[in-house]
């Protein structure tokens, strides 16, 4: 086994047990009180699982996003909200690994983060752009002499910006530039300044802590990414964002087929030689878990193999475009269904607060999936693509024989 075998297990042995006890017996609490999971996110730290990703050169373990999302979903089974923080973080420090282009200084940085594993948050969000990440009304204010800028920006929301070491950005390249014409900036927590300007009391996901902010920020210009962020989004922010949804949503609905399955052993064993009446819904149950895991982990292999091969390119085709959109879709579609499934199978102690069965936060977390760039505004996007999309014929990988 070589080494980078052994660091993935370490790693993944690690994120077993801080799910099991650490991020488990907190997640009532960090629900209940919208609160940020701080101890999980400590625990993360000091096994050095937030700076995994970053490649083994810059001192990272080199995780692939397929490990990445293996991760998420072993915590996703325990704390929703630990779970979606780390797959936001990794989504963003994707755009860093991937994107600075060999720049000395975000070399250095992203060294650094290892080191230190800083937590990355995000603000793509903007008042005034209703929910259209790809488009931005504030812009970076350059002074080139100095080599600095200035950004203002009024987010709707911004993912645990409060609690994060460092903030990636979106804004317009400059105050001339169209609202599509987007730059990705980062900001550490000393170069910015964040002002509350709306609540986060939210029916699930409440751990997550993303209300709205003004933030206004200065840094050197070497903190903004030379990569248009155009190419970044369309090859990085959005196929890790809809494949570690995918992965950490998983995780909420595995969590919640092994409460059923608990519930109906205990079944079994009250009445040993026969076979609970719940068990067929179980066995149900388990086939669309099984299909919702293989597809996510299937889009994560090929976006491994594409990386790997080098064809970045083709994120930008439609054919991804249309992929990633069926992925976000079917596993936020399935994540709330399978919860209730389970939750069907439970039966009153499932909807109790206080049983070990209970589902009820879990059931809301799983609400949010959907919402979370909205299944209605990506289903349009792909009806509209497939107006036009034709999919290219795979040629068989034999020849029949000819008859004699």
């Amino acid at each position: 086994m070589d080494s980078t075998a052994t660091d993935v297990m370490s790693l993944t042995d690690a994120m077993r047990r801080i799910a099991r006890d650490i991020a488990a017996p907190a997640a009532d609490d960090v629900d209940a009180r919208a609160r940020f999971p701080e101890e999980t996110l400590n625990a993360l730290r000091r096994a050095r699982l937030l700076g995994a990703p970053v490649p083994t050169a810059l001192g990272g373990a080199g995780l692939t996003i397929a490990e990445q999302g293996a991760l998420c979903a072993e915590l996703g089974q325990h704390c929703s909200n630990s779970a979606m923080v780390l797959a936001m973080h990794y989504n963003q420090l994707a755009c860093l690994t991937r994107h600075h282009a060999d720049r000395p200084e975000l070399t250095a940085w992203l060294r650094a983060q290892v080191e230190h594993q800083w937590l990355i948050g995000s603000m793509t969000s903007e008042v005034g752009t209703f929910g259209d990440t790809r488009s931005s009304i504030c812009a970076v204010e350059t002074d080139a002499e100095a080599g600095r800028f200035r950004l203002v920006k009024e987010a709707t929301t911004g993912s645990y910006c409060a609690q994060a070491d460092a903030i990636l950005v979106t804004a317009r390249r400059t105050a001339e530039s169209p609202a599509s014409d987007q730059v990705l900036v980062l900001l550490a927590r000393d170069q910015l300044a964040l002002t509350q300007t709306t609540t986060w009391d939210t029916l699930g996901m409440r751990g997550t802590c993303s209300p709205g902010f003004r933030m206004e920020g200065a840094a050197p210009l070497a903190q903004v990414l030379p990569v248009p962020y155009a190419d970044i989004s369309a090859q990085t922010m959005l196929p890790y964002s809809h494949i570690l949804w995918a992965s950490l949503w998983w995780g909420i609905a595995a969590g919640a087929h092994a409460k059923a399955a608990a519930f109906v052993r205990g079944q079994a064993r009250k009445a040993p030689g026969t076979v609970p009446p719940t068990a067929q819904r179980l066995a149900e149950l388990n086939v669309e878990l099984q299909a919702m895991g293989h597809q996510w982990r299937a889009v994560a292999a090929d976006y491994d193999a594409t990386v790997a091969r080098g064809a970045d390119a083709e994120f930008g085709q439609m054919g991804w475009a249309l992929k990633l959109n069926a992925l976000k879709i079917s596993a936020s579609d399935a994540v709330p269904r399978l919860v209730h499934g389970a939750l069907q199978i439970v039966g009153i102690l499932g909807y109790k607060n206080d049983s070990p069965f209970s589902l009820g936060r879990p059931y809301r977390d799983a609400l949010s999936a959907s919402l979370m760039v909205s299944n209605e505004r990506i289903a349009s996007k792909s009806a509209a693509m497939l107006l036009v999309y034709k999919r290219r014929r795979r040629r068989p990988s034999f020849r029949p024989r000819r008859p004699p």
